[in-house]
């Protein structure tokens, strides 16, 4: 089985120093790109936080303050990773929720603007759940007979993520090889951020996900309580969420 692609397509994987979109850090990042030919390209990066990475954190992934304190910044390779995954689409596990906003969130403290909007996301745990409701180990096991020994290694996982994904397309007639239809089937909501934060209505409009104004549209918030935007821009929020809705704002302006 090969991934019918239109694209080249970055499946990623992140180990961070925790798992707050907005605060926590990348710690490594494994990335394998699939070119249109079928040749593979891979690029890894071990990365000093520029923070403590707690104890239960390094207890899971193995990486210590001590490991990494001699690595780059994320900032100091940041070119060279929007280098790596300019013009393709992004794969992952769980990457729709946490990886991708994550990687959004470093790039704007990086100083790199990185378009997303035109890429597809596919994110195999989405498609792993909606048909079978276990974690990557359980689907390595189930779709490739396969025990994912070196789990929480990020490349090693990152491996494991786009071998289900071709297991899942044989297993499974009416999943069609097609980038734009998986990243559709691996979206639960259209999301106007990365975080969640901010959905699409019926009409296209973004809305709040959350809190007391959840389902309104954002411009009408902004137009009926303008005190909402200084709360959002103060408050513990991801960087790429208040840039949309910085957007949305200035578009009101610009009518």
């Amino acid at each position: 089985m090969k991934l019918n692609l239109k694209n080249p397509i970055v499946f990623f994987d992140l180990e961070t120093t925790g798992i707050n979109v907005a605060t926590d850090r990348i710690v490594e990042l494994a990335a394998i790109k699939i070119n249109l030919d079928g040749s593979e390209e891979t690029q890894r990066y071990l990365i000093n936080p520029e923070m403590h990475i707690p104890k239960k954190t390094s207890e899971i992934h193995g990486y210590y303050d001590e490991d990494v304190k001699d690595c780059p910044t994320f900032k100091s390779v940041a070119k060279k990773v929007a280098k790596f995954i300019e013009g393709c689409d992004l794969g992952g596990y769980n990457s729709n929720k946490f990886d991708i906003p994550l990687l959004a969130e470093e790039f704007i403290r990086a100083g790199v603007d990185i378009d997303m909007k035109k890429r597809k996301f596919i994110d195999v745990q989405t498609i792993f759940h909606k048909k079978e409701k276990r974690t990557l180990e359980a689907a390595y096991k189930f779709y490739c007979d396969k025990n994912l020994d070196d789990a929480h290694s990020a490349i090693a996982d990152t491996r494991a993520t786009y071998e289900v994904l071709l297991a899942q397309l044989e297993r499974y007639p009416d999943l069609k090889n097609d980038v734009a239809y998986l990243a559709e089937f691996s979206a639960y909501t259209k999301h106007a951020d990365f975080a969640g934060r901010l959905v699409y209505d019926e009409d296209g409009d973004e809305c709040i996900n959350f809190g007391k104004h959840k389902g309104r549209k954002v411009k009408d918030i902004l137009d009926t309580d303008p005190g909402y935007y200084g709360w959002i821009m103060q408050g513990d929020f991801p960087l790429y969420t208040k840039k949309v809705i910085t957007n949305i704002k200035l578009r009101a302006f610009s009518k």
